[in-house]
């Protein structure tokens, strides 16, 4: 429940099964009248050195919460610990210890048995907790390797059959290089290594990229199961690789490609330099609880920032006291914990001389247990969605926005922290045969600009580099070392703000489709600018691709000239007029693109999710179909099948997406007098079915989270909730009162980055640095230091302020 007074244990209550710190069990008792808790504590044996140089145990209290929110490896070979539990009655504190059945009831007994074998968060998303342990291959040690004469190159492998470059396995026994399918590691292929296997018989085969001095990723096809091989630096040797020279990088995230000095691994994280670590108020880390790190380097930049620090640091007694008897499952108590975890000091203390000394005796180096680890944020954070819930890499712009969605549908007093980073878009669309146009303003929380490769400034380098890379390759040689595009930012800028073609423009001037181009201008600036550099695109596998550049970012920004104008003199508006609904012979028919709909499944989406997205989007093409799921895969009814409306009924969420703009979206009467027969106003009824594209749940969800918009203010203001809409674009129309903006002068200084490691978002790390106290600290996860060469021209997302006027 909260970081403080570790040492007490954990006071857990039998009728709640709720959790709480010594300090907090008193308010528990005393607010709800439970009256048992189950008192757990842990003691600690810590073993040390003897007189005969054996181990000793020394037992000691644990830190309960510290083995489980902050970095306490209690489970190293330097430590064992036993666990104490007792049932204590309240409010005497009449403690029984366990276990008793004799004196407790049976129900009593049960009911505490359940509860000490359950498994908590922390266990739940441990990696460890459903990793199996590896067996053996049965075939590794009689193994026949063929003599042909193979030799296998350190890099530029393609797979024989289908040239794929990507999950590529190496068959231990004739040294084919093949690509996979389906195996453990989720990555995709043709399938060539398995038929390969079913046609001579080579049951073992091993993962080019994964091999390092400490082993390989070795699958069996003949066990069907990944394999340990305790051969196999000699069966790599038999084709030329040489186990001790291959490299790993840092954090156990590994790569097809040796990376070269330049490569973006070292620069970003700094290797090769010594950081001094920073300790106190500010400079906590956080675990890696297995690719959590985009986690990890958004919440550091998000509490770097002094209204959200107020918020939810400031506020902690206050939220603690008025928080929900589960706050397990409150988001405004988990936030003010983190905030508070990482901002008092608490879990970032340098290490005691006595401790230095020990080590420098010992000659050796132990990294101290600083740093909290934020399990139950995050299963709280990902609870329902299919993405941020999984072990798997995430995007941190998405989880940038969907933490936004969070913070908005969570308000916290009058103002929300979330207001710094809104701010409103104009976009202009014009028809380019009648010239004319329409303006329409959208809310935003990022600004994204584009990378206009063609405007790179060392293009003969890459001319160059590329023809060499290609060379060692056909020769089979290690590749010539990286050469990074750089990109001018102002070329990055002058991207954002050229006029762009409008796919299917109906022109209502015209009353018939026509070319129309779209520009966009901030109708407002924030006080907080999130810019985003749009590295990441699909390749021919529609697998995503990072675009591998250097932007010269500046520390200080004037974005000023963007400022909107609005309808100029001599413009004339298009009307309002919306297009002809067109009705098909056959309702019911579907016209899905099916090659659109299989790129998307074969990204690990639901089909039925897929099917939807291609046809809501008028078959427009995956990339398009893509942003569509992004945008609804938070919806219950996300992966249910597409059901076409009959013409005159309502149509899905879905379909409302691409709804033109003078339609006339009235929501049914019947959810009206639901919302009216609970107490609201019409108004406000229609205004919130409105804005949550006629959700009876959401609704209601929009009325309690906007607390601020009156009852009597008119139903013209049509906005869609952020929960409907993960990416932000939120059509905001003309009201009499509009989302709340923070506007002011469109000067800004750089204070933070996120950067990205790696070829995709579904692989790589992500580490943010921060301008603190006047200097540049990286946070790499647990490792927070000083920094000596922030790499600000490879960061990813850059967090800018506003520089007073």
């Amino acid at each position: 429940y909260s970081f403080q007074d570790s040492e007490g244990g954990l006071y857990v209550c039998m009728n709640t099964f709720l959790g709480f710190g010594r300090e907090h069990i008193e308010r528990h008792y005393r607010k709800t009248g439970q009256c048992v808790y189950l008192h757990l504590k842990r003691h600690v044996i810590e073993k040390v050195p003897g007189a005969s140089g054996g181990a000793l145990p020394k037992r000691r209290n644990a830190k309960l919460f510290l083995d489980l929110e902050t970095n306490g490896d209690l489970h190293s070979d330097d430590f064992e610990y036993e666990d104490e539990a007792k049932l204590v009655i309240f409010p005497d504190h009449y403690e029984i210890s366990l276990p008793n059945i004799e004196e407790l009831p049976a129900l009593v007994t049960i009911a505490c048995d359940a509860l000490l074998s359950a498994k908590s968060p922390y266990r739940k998303q441990d990696p460890d907790s459903w990793e199996e342990e590896l067996q053996a291959s049965k075939h590794a040690k009689t193994l026949v390797q063929l003599d042909n004469g193979v030799r296998i190159p350190p890099s530029g492998w393609k797979c024989s059959k289908c040239d794929l470059r990507e999950n590529l396995w190496l068959n231990l026994t004739d040294g084919s290089v093949l690509c996979g399918k389906w195996f453990f590691d989720g990555s995709g292929g043709n399938g060539h290594a398995v038929e390969h296997y079913k046609e001579t018989g080579y049951p073992l085969a091993v993962k080019l990229g994964t091999i390092t001095p400490d082993g390989a990723d070795v699958y069996s096809f003949d066990e069907e199961e990944p394999v340990l091989d305790p051969h196999i630096a000699k069966h790599l040797a038999h084709f030329g690789i040489d186990m001790l020279q291959m490299q790993v990088t840092e954090n156990g995230l590994r790569d097809n490609d040796i990376k070269p000095r330049v490569s973006e691994w070292e620069v970003i994280q700094e290797a090769g330099v010594k950081l001094k670590p920073m300790y106190g108020p500010g400079y906590t880390g956080m675990k890696n609880l297995g690719n959590s790190c985009y986690l990890n380097a958004v919440m550091q930049a998000i509490f770097s920032i002094p209204e959200f620090q107020r918020a939810y640091v400031g506020n902690l007694p206050r939220i603690f006291d008025y928080s929900p008897l589960d706050p397990t499952q409150d988001f405004n108590t988990q936030m003010a914990k983190l905030g508070h975890g990482l901002l008092s000091g608490q879990y970032s203390k340098p290490p005691m001389k006595s401790e230095l000394i020990e080590q420098v005796m010992k000659e050796e180096h132990k990294p101290q247990h600083n740093g909290i680890s934020p399990r139950m944020f995050k299963a709280f954070i990902s609870k329902g969605h299919p993405e941020f819930s999984s072990n798997r890499q995430q995007d941190a712009q998405e989880f940038f926005l969907h933490l936004i969605n969070l913070v908005e549908r969570n308000p916290i007093g009058s103002e929300n922290p979330s207001d710094v980073f809104r701010f409103l878009v104009e976009e202009r669309t014009q028809c380019c045969q009648s010239r004319k146009v329409r303006y329409t303003e959208r809310v935003d929380y990022i600004m994204q600009l584009p990378v206009p490769m063609e405007a790179a400034t060392n293009k003969d380098e890459l001319i160059a580099y590329e023809l060499k890379r290609r060379e060692a390759e056909a020769a089979r040689r290690p590749p010539p070392e990286l050469v990074r595009a750089k990109i001018p930012f102002s070329a990055c800028l002058q991207a954002f703000s050229e006029p762009s073609n409008v796919e299917d423009f109906w022109s209502s001037a015209l009353q018939a489709k026509s070319a129309g181009v779209k520009t966009s201008r901030f109708a407002s600036f924030p006080e907080y600018l999130v810019v985003q550099i749009k590295k990441f695109t699909f390749g021919l596998d529609w697998i995503p691709k990072k675009l591998d550049v250097s932007v010269d970012m500046p520390d200080f920004l004037d974005v000023s000239h963007l400022r909107a104008r609005g309808l100029q003199p001599g413009e004339e508006e298009l009307p309002d007029i919306a297009p002809p609904i067109v009705i098909p012979d056959d309702p019911k028919a579907l016209d899905i693109d099916e090659s659109s709909v299989m790129q998307l499944a074969e990204m690990g989406f639901p089909l039925e999710a897929c099917r939807k997205a291609v046809y809501y989007t008028g078959n427009l093409g995956a990339e398009v179909a893509f942003n569509w799921i992004i945008a609804h895969m938070e919806e219950p009814d996300f992966a249910e099948p597409l059901v076409i409306p009959a013409f005159g009924e309502v149509a899905s969420s879905g379909a409302a997406v691409f709804g033109a703009a003078g339609l006339d979206n009235q929501p049914p009467e019947e959810m009206v007098a639901i919302i009216i027969s609970m107490g609201f106003q019409r108004n406000l009824a229609i205004q919130a079915l409105k804005a949550t594209n006629n959700n009876l749940e959401r609704a209601l969800e929009w009325i309690f989270s906007h607390p601020e918009v009156e009852e009597e203010s008119e139903p013209a203001l049509d906005m869609m909730d952020m929960e409907n809409n993960v990416n932000a674009n939120i059509l905001a129309e003309t009201g009499s009162e509009g989302p709340r903006i923070k506007d002011g002068s469109g000067r800004y200084e750089l204070f933070g980055f996120i950067s990205h490691m790696g070829t995709s978002t579904m692989s790589g790390h992500y580490v943010c640095h921060l301008r603190k106290e006047g200097r540049w600290v990286i946070y790499n996860d647990l490792r927070v230091c000083a920094s000596e060469r922030p790499p600000k021209d490879l960061g990813y997302i850059y967090f800018y302020h506003r520089i007073p006027s």
